[in-house]
């Protein structure tokens, strides 16, 4: 297609969804004249009614291979695309005005304004993330989420090979830092051009809030420390998640784990993430209240959960927070050898929390879901951690989003599932299954489900197969384990509160 058409398409776009507006148009039209090097402008008749934005940036980057601008690479293409987006797209003051204006009349209307804004500037790749697969898997805990990530790019191993010749960068020091912000982005860092986010004050810290351009659930976001320093659970942490809640009381906010195993993706940088979405586990409910006794105006109660979680509910979150407290200082000590509990090798601490906080009516709540992070011979990637017999369908960390009960499992499941649902079909299967370098992983799974299902296995039982694996994956995650055994454990640590 003709470059000048499709540039104008862009402004389209921009002008239909009030990025920019016409007194902006000739400004934007330059910028993006800029990006491909062009000196004139030649006008072409458009229709206002712009196509889609991803189409029009496909064609804009082929466009632009076509001309050797750039290399037919995915990275390459995302951060020209990315470029010719920050044309259309407006300032972060003007955004922060924006934000703040809605929030007079409500936190719902700001947040839900914010986020269709990131959707418009493409920051959140709404056709990439609609190729994930999700659905809701019946359990003994009730219902889990599962998702299989599509929306993540694998990389071209072109550009992979290229980035070993680049120079070596710490700015911005990790993909959380404020200096992401209108970034350019490189072939190991992603395009940041109309990444927007908002100021808060949390605790009488500088804080930001932006939206996670890779949506696992419903306006999944991210609060983040304007300083770059180490993730750290304390009272701090407690009283932010509790502040946040209030300002925002449509949304839930949690904290990955400060340890590693049982810690999220980047420890580096101390973050949150939060939402408007009601996971798995705030629908479970308490199995076994207790008293805590230094903390009369609160409940407190085991969850219904796959893992070790303890619930307190309080109208008053300075209460509540000191609970949350008092609960993680007798756990950060907490030793029980007949459950492989033990708090300290050495100087190395291994017990902490993941903690979730909501707000439930006029009430505040914590979850509060013990870890550790411990490992041994038999268990070397950790003893509550997904073991072995799992890994087929889930092996990295268990994080905030999974404690919560919504699995996010590797995208090589799509392709492998539907490769079983065919191969079953086949004469010999079971041989074909055993000796396949790629599907001979999920051989015991399979014989497990076909001796327990005397239906013909499909797609849509390997999925409900899928939830039930993943409720294992958590109980292996589960510090005091559902037998009675470990109801008994769970209840002595219970006792110290």
């Amino acid at each position: 297609m003709n470059i000048y058409t499709l540039i104008q398409e862009v402004i389209n776009y921009g002008l239909n969804k009030n990025l920019i507006n016409k007194h902006d148009e000739i400004y934007s039209r330059n910028l993006i004249l800029d990006c491909f090097n062009l000196d004139s402008w030649e006008d072409r008749a458009v229709s206002f009614e712009s196509r889609d934005i991803e189409n029009i940036l496909i064609d804009i980057c082929q466009w632009a291979v076509e001309n050797n601008l750039i290399n037919n690479s995915p990275a390459e293409m995302e951060l020209l695309d990315t470029k010719i987006m920050n044309c259309i797209s407006p300032r972060p003051s003007e955004v922060i005005r924006k934000f703040y204006s809605d929030f007079q009349e409500s936190p719902e209307l700001a947040t839900k304004n914010y986020y269709n804004f990131s959707e418009n500037t493409n920051y959140i790749r709404k056709k990439r993330i609609q190729r994930n697969l999700h659905w809701f898997s019946p359990t003994q805990y009730g219902d889990f989420e599962i998702t299989i990530n599509l929306a993540k790019p694998e990389k071209d191993p072109k550009d992979i090979e290229r980035e070993k010749n680049m120079p070596k960068s710490s700015y911005p020091s990790c993909l959380l830092c404020i200096e992401n912000v209108g970034y350019r982005g490189r072939l190991n860092h992603p395009a940041r051009q109309t990444h927007r986010v908002i100021p808060m004050r949390l605790k009488e810290e500088n804080w930001y809030f932006q939206f996670s351009p890779y949506v696992y659930y419903n306006e999944h976001s991210i609060v983040f420390c304007e300083e770059h320093r180490p993730m750290k659970m304390n009272i701090d942490t407690f009283d932010r998640l509790l502040e946040f809640v209030e300002n925002f009381p449509h949304y839930c906010i949690g904290s990955n784990a400060d340890l590693p195993i049982v810690g999220g993706s980047i420890l580096s940088h101390d973050h949150y993430q939060a939402g408007k979405h009601i996971f798995p586990m705030e629908k479970a409910n308490i199995e076994k209240n207790f008293k805590m006794k230094n903390f009369n105006n609160l409940e407190a109660g085991i969850v219904n959960w796959p893992m070790s979680v303890i619930r307190l509910t309080s109208q008053n979150k300075d209460t509540l927070s000191e609970a949350a407290e008092y609960i993680l200082e007798k756990w950060r000590i907490y030793n029980d050898p007949s459950s492989n509990i033990l708090a300290f090798t050495g100087n190395t601490p291994h017990n902490t929390v993941t903690p979730i906080a909501r707000r439930v009516g006029d009430s505040f709540q914590i979850d509060l879901a013990l870890r550790n992070n411990r490992c041994s011979d038999e268990h070397p990637m950790g003893i509550f951690h997904p073991h072995s017999e799992v890994h087929n369908i889930k092996k990295e960390n268990i994080g905030l989003i999974e404690v919560m009960g919504l699995a996010i499992l590797p995208g090589r499941l799509e392709s492998e599932m539907k490769s079983i649902e065919t191969l079953l079909k086949e004469e010999n299967w079971d041989t074909k299954l055993k000796n396949d370098p790629n599907l001979s992983k999920h051989y015991d799974w399979i014989k497990n489900i076909i001796k327990n299902n005397s239906n013909s296995i499909d797609f849509s039982i390997l999925k409900q197969e899928i939830g039930k694996t993943f409720s294992i994956v958590l109980e292996h995650a589960g510090v005091f384990k559902r037998d009675d055994s470990g109801k008994k454990a769970f209840d002595k640590f219970i006792n110290t509160l």
